[in-house]
C-alpha cells in the first residue's frame, strides 16, 4: 500500500509551487499590462487561488480515502466500506446492489465524531466457523456460526463488520479514557430503488411496540413518519432485507424514520432527566436530555444487523440476531422451558365450580389442577395478586406459600406478573421474597420504552433473576436483541400485537398472524399467547372483553404452537373451555416448546406458512393461512421409517363455524406425500411419531 502521508505532502508541495508561480506571474502581468484594471486582475487571481485551495482539500481527502471489502463465506454477500470525509458501506447480494453507500458515524460530547475523516491504522481480518449449542433450543439443537470479520482500527475506536452467508452486521467500539455522552448515532440506509416494505409504524417512542406491519413502498412513507424495528423490506423476488439490532446493552433501541428519497435513518430516544409517577403504577419521562446515552469510554456498541434472505422461508430459520449476541456467562442448566396456563385473557372465569372464581386461592388451585392434568409446567398469576405499589405484599385473598406448596405436589410451578415501576422500587427485596416463596419466574409488564434507562433495567432484571434461578417474560416490551443467548432465563417477550387484542378489537387478523413469523419472530421468541377455544371468522368476530374470541379458525390457533416460537408458551383460554375441548388438548398437551430441527415447507409473507419441527424422534407440523385458503401437497422426505400421522384440520363445516375441525389418523413413511388443506383464515396441526 502506498504511503498516504508522502502522497499528500508531495501533492501540497506541487500545489504550493503553482500558487507561488501564479504570484510571480501576476507581478509580471502588471508590468506588461499596466493599463488594465488592477482590481479586475486581482479578483481573477484570488478566484484562481480559491480554486487551487479547493483542489488541495479534495486531493487531501482523496489521499486519505480508502476502500475495504469483506465477503460472506459463500461470496454471495459483499460489503464495501469506504473511509474518508464520511465512512459509508454498501452491500451487494448475488452481484446486485441492494444497499447504496450509506453513511455511519457517532457524535460525542467531547467533540469527537467517529466515522468522519477516518484514518485507518490497521485492518484485521478473520474467519470464524463454529457450531453453537444453545441452552434453549428456540429453532434447533445446533447453530452454524460461520462468518468473515473485518476490523478497521482508527484512533481511539474500531469499526467491526461481520458478514455471514445469511446477513451482515456492523458495530463501533471505542477506547476513550473517560466516560462521555453520545449526542447522536448516524445510521442511514440508502436503498437503490423504491422498495416495498412492511412498515411497523409507531406514533410515539413511548410504545409497547405492538405494531401492525403496513405494506408500503418507501416513496409512500412521509418524512414525518417513523417505525420501530425490526422492519422487513422486499428487494425483488430473490432478496429480502430484515433490519434490527443485537447486543443492545446500556443503549437506546433503534427506531427508523424516513429521510430523503428511498432512505431510512436511525432515531433514538434521548436520556430521561425527569419523570412523572402515575397512580396506575407507571412512570413516564417528562423531560429529556440533548443526548441519547451516557457511556463508558471503552465499550462495544450495538450490532446494526441486516439479514439478507433469498426467499420468505429463509427468514424463519435465520438466527443472525442470536449469533451476534454475547455468550451467556455462568450455568443456566437449571432453565426449564415449558407451557404456561394464563389467567388474564380469560378474566379468571370458570364454570361448573363450587367457589367464586377470581383472584383467590381456590381459583388458582383450579388452574394448577388443570395444568397438572395436561402436563403444563407453569401457571402465571397475573395482575391483581399484590398491593398496587408493593409487590412484596399479597392481597388478603392470596396465600402465596400455600399456592406454591399445592403446585409442587402437582409438579406445577408459579410465575408472578409484576408491573415494572413498583417492582423496580423494591427489586432486591421483591426478588428475595419471591425466592423465599418458591416462585420460579416473573412476567414483567408495562415498560413501554426502550431508552437507555429502561434498557439498563431490563439487563438488571435479567441478571438478578438469573442469580436466583428465575425465568423472565418481558411484556409491554421492545423486541428481543439476543437475550436468549446472553440470558437464557429470558425465555420470551411480547413486543407483538397478539391474542389479547381480541378483547378490545378485531385488527389482529389471520393475515397479520401469518406476517409475524417473517417479521417480529425473526428477532427472537415471541409471546403471542395463543390458544383461543372460541373462534370466529373475521366477518363474524364479536368483541367481548371478559369472554374474548379469536379471529380465524380453531386450527389456525393450533397451528400457532408449531409455527410460533416461544420457549415459554401460553395457553391463554380458560381451563373450563379447555376441558370442553379434549380433542384439542390431546395436541396441546403433547406439543413441545423447544426444537431440535426446523424445516419451512411452505412460506409466503402474510399469505401462508407451513413449518415442520422435530423434537427428539417426533415431528410436528403447523400450518396457518391468511385471508385465502390454501391446499398443499407435502413430501414427507424428512421422516424416517414407518410412522403414525395424527392431524387436526379445518372441518367440513368450517365455512359456517370457525370452531369446526376434524382429527384424523393415518400411517405414513418416508417419501409419502400428504395433502394439507386450510380454509380462509385457517390452519393445520399434526404429530408424526
Amino acid at each position: 500500500m502506498y504511503d498516504r502521508a508522502n502522497v499528500l505532502y508531495n501533492s501540497v508541495s506541487i500545489l504550493y509551487g503553482i500558487s507561488n508561480t501564479l504570484d510571480n506571474t501576476f507581478h509580471a502581468f502588471l508590468m506588461d499590462r499596466v493599463l488594465l484594471s488592477v482590481s479586475s486582475i486581482t479578483y481573477k487571481i484570488k478566484n484562481m487561488k480559491k480554486t487551487l485551495l479547493c483542489l488541495m482539500m479534495a486531493w487531501g481527502s482523496l489521499a486519505f480515502a480508502e476502500n475495504y471489502t469483506v465477503d460472506s463465506p459463500d461470496s454471495r454477500i459483499t460489503v464495501n466500506v469506504e473511509t474518508g470525509t464520511n465512512t459509508t458501506y454498501s452491500v451487494t447480494f448475488n452481484g446486485k446492489m441492494i444497499l447504496n453507500p450509506s453513511p455511519i458515524s457517532m457524535t460525542f460530547d467531547n467533540g469527537t465524531v467517529i466515522g468522519r475523516n477516518m484514518e485507518v491504522k490497521n485492518v484485521e481480518r478473520s474467519t470464524q466457523n463454529q457450531v453453537l449449542k444453545p441452552v434453549v433450543r428456540q429453532k434447533s439443537k445446533q447453530i452454524i456460526d460461520h462468518y468473515n470479520e473485518m476490523v478497521l482500527d482508527a484512533e481511539n475506536y474500531k469499526l467491526y463488520f461481520r458478514v455471514y452467508n445469511d446477513g451482515l452486521a456492523y458495530r463501533f467500539h471505542t477506547d476513550f479514557p473517560d466516560s462521555l455522552k453520545v449526542l447522536n448515532e448516524e445510521v442511514i440506509y440508502c436503498f437503490p430503488e423504491d422498495y416495498n416494505t412492511l412498515f411497523p409504524e409507531e406514533c410515539s417512542m413511548l410504545s409497547a411496540q405492538q405494531p401492525l406491519f403496513k405494506p408500503m413502498k418507501l416513496s409512500e412513507i412521509g418524512t414525518d413518519r417513523f417505525c420501530s424495528t425490526p422492519i422487513l423490506i422486499k428487494v425483488d423476488e430473490n432478496a429480502r432485507i430484515f433490519i434490527s439490532e443485537s447486543d443492545l446493552e446500556s443503549y437506546p433501541g433503534m427506531f427508523l424514520r424516513k429521510q430523503g428519497k428511498n432512505e431510512l435513518a436511525g432515531k433514538f430516544a434521548a436520556v430521561s432527566l425527569e419523570d412523572y409517577k402515575t397512580d396506575d403504577r407507571q412512570i413516564f419521562p417528562t423531560k429529556r436530555a440533548d443526548y441519547i446515552a451516557r457511556v463508558n469510554g471503552t465499550r462495544n456498541y450495538p450490532w446494526r444487523a441486516m439479514i439478507v434472505a433469498e426467499n420468505d422461508a429463509n427468514l424463519i430459520t435465520n438466527q443472525l440476531i442470536y449469533k451476534l449476541a454475547p455468550e451467556a456467562e455462568g450455568d443456566y442448566s437449571w432453565v426449564r422451558p415449558g407451557k404456561i396456563a394464563w389467567d388474564w385473557y380469560n378474566a379468571l372465569i370458570l364454570t361448573g365450580v363450587d367457589f367464586k372464581c377470581g383472584i383467590n386461592n381456590d381459583t388458582y388451585k383450579y388452574y394448577i389442577d388443570f395444568a397438572s392434568k395436561y402436563g403444563i409446567e407453569y401457571v402465571v398469576i397475573d395482575d391483581g395478586w399484590s398491593e398496587a405499589w408493593d409487590v412484596t405484599k399479597t392481597i388478603p385473598e392470596i396465600n402465596m406459600e400455600e399456592l406454591v406448596a399445592y403446585g409442587k405436589k402437582k409438579n406445577v410451578d408459579l410465575i408472578l406478573w409484576v408491573s415494572w415501576a413498583p417492582f423496580r422500587e423494591k427489586i432486591d427485596e421483591a426478588f428475595d421474597k419471591f425466592s423465599q416463596w418458591g416462585i420460579k419466574g416473573i412476567k414483567m409488564d408495562f415498560m413501554n420504552r426502550d431508552d437507555q434507562e429502561m434498557v439498563d433495567f431490563y439487563y438488571e432484571v435479567a441478571r438478578k433473576a438469573a442469580a436466583r434461578k428465575m425465568l423472565v417474560d418481558f411484556h409491554g416490551a421492545y423486541k428481543p436483541t439476543g437475550w436468549l443467548r446472553t440470558f437464557p432465563n429470558v425465555l420470551t417477550s411480547e413486543g407483538v400485537a397478539g391474542l389479547e387484542n381480541h378483547k378490545w378489537g378485531s385488527f389482529v387478523t389471520p393475515k397479520h398472524n401469518v406476517t409475524l413469523p417473517f417479521t417480529r419472530m425473526v428477532a427472537g421468541p415471541m409471546d403471542y399467547t395463543p390458544g383461543a377455544m372460541i373462534n370466529f371468522h373475521e366477518k363474524d368476530h364479536k368483541i367481548w372483553f371478559n369472554l374474548p374470541a379469536s379471529v380465524g379458525t380453531r386450527c389456525h390457533q393450533l397451528g400457532m404452537y408449531v409455527v410460533y416460537e416461544s420457549p415459554l408458551q401460553m395457553l391463554a383460554d380458560s381451563p373450563s373451555n379447555y376441558y370442553r375441548e379434549p380433542v384439542c388438548m390431546e395436541f396441546l398437551s403433547q406439543v413441545p416448546v423447544v426444537w431440535d430441527e426446523t424445516r419451512v415447507l411452505k412460506a409466503s409473507v402474510g399469505e401462508y406458512v407451513v413449518v415442520a419441527r422435530r423434537h427428539g424422534d417426533t415431528w410436528y407440523i403447523g400450518g396457518m393461512v391468511g385471508e385465502k385458503g390454501q391446499k398443499f401437497e407435502i413430501d414427507l422426505d424428512f421422516i424416517k421409517g414407518n410412522k403414525t400421522l395424527t392431524y387436526w384440520e379445518d372441518g367440513v363445516n368450517v365455512d359456517m363455524d370457525a370452531n369446526d375441525f376434524a382429527r384424523r389418523v393415518q400411517k405414513v413413511k418416508q417419501g409419502d406425500k400428504i395433502t394439507i388443506t386450510m380454509y380462509d383464515g385457517g390452519g393445520y396441526a399434526a404429530i408424526i411419531k
